[in-house]
């Protein structure tokens, strides 16, 4: 399984323990950045490199660290087929995945110590979806043109 990892510099340090647990359990993972800790840089661009190749990957999935994930949540949602969900929990995790096929975790480095990040990526990666009719119908609306009146 593919995952493509990005951070600001907020989630930089985060990131990079993440990725050696990621690696120690034999998951194929992809530094998308930030590459170095600089003070002010902007969480968009690693968001969108991120979600950009779990779009164009079927089956991969993604892991964005930023101060509080609000940024790079919403970042990565804005492109078609993302389904970025920011996560504090392992029972928030499961379900994001269960019920929700998200296939970007966003993950907070304020509030969320290393341990904890570990576990929210290891259940986020291994829970399966369960793709009930109306599942699979309210992610199908999630891409639909929205029109406001």
């Amino acid at each position: 399984m593919k995952v493509f990892i990005g951070a600001d510099y907020r989630g930089f340090d985060a990131k990079n323990a993440l990725l050696d647990f990621l690696r120690s359990q034999n998951y194929d993972v992809v530094d998308e950045g930030a590459f170095e800790k600089v003070e002010g840089d902007d969480f968009n661009d690693p968001a969108i490199r991120v979600a950009t190749n779990v779009q164009k990957e079927p089956g991969a999935f993604g892991i964005l660290i930023c101060d509080s994930a609000h940024g790079m949540t919403m970042q990565a949602n804005r492109l078609k087929g993302i389904r970025a969900a920011h996560c504090g929990s392992v029972e928030s995790a499961l379900l994001a995945r269960e019920h929700d096929d998200a296939n970007i975790l966003c993950l907070s480095a304020h509030f969320l110590a290393p341990d904890e990040m570990n576990s929210i990526a290891d259940k986020f990666l291994t829970q399966k979806f369960e793709p009930l009719e109306r599942r699979v119908r309210r992610i199908k609306r999630l891409d639909e043109e929205t029109k406001n009146d």
